[in-house]
């Protein structure tokens, strides 16, 4: 497992496996609350989970070992 932040947009992708393929997610589905989307593979696997306000919402170790996407280098504050 891996996470991907993008600090500017305030996102995660956390990968559940090691790869996955461009066209591979072929079904993604919005959480209840909206702030999550999962996504399935063709076999109804979830290979990652897109998470929205990540900063607030991921422990902040997980955030400190979270590879930087987009502009921001450092973790959010607060």
């Amino acid at each position: 497992m891996r996470v991907a932040y993008d600090a500017s947009a305030d996102t995660a992708y956390i990968h559940l496996v090691d790869r996955i393929a461009p066209g591979e997610a072929v079904r993604q589905v919005p959480a209840e609350d909206d702030m999550a989307v999962l996504d399935y593979d063709s076999e109804g696997r979830l290979p990652g989970i897109e998470l929205f306000a990540a900063g607030r919402r991921l422990h902040p170790d997980l955030l400190g070992v979270a590879e930087r996407i987009g502009r921001e280098s450092s973790p959010p504050t607060g």
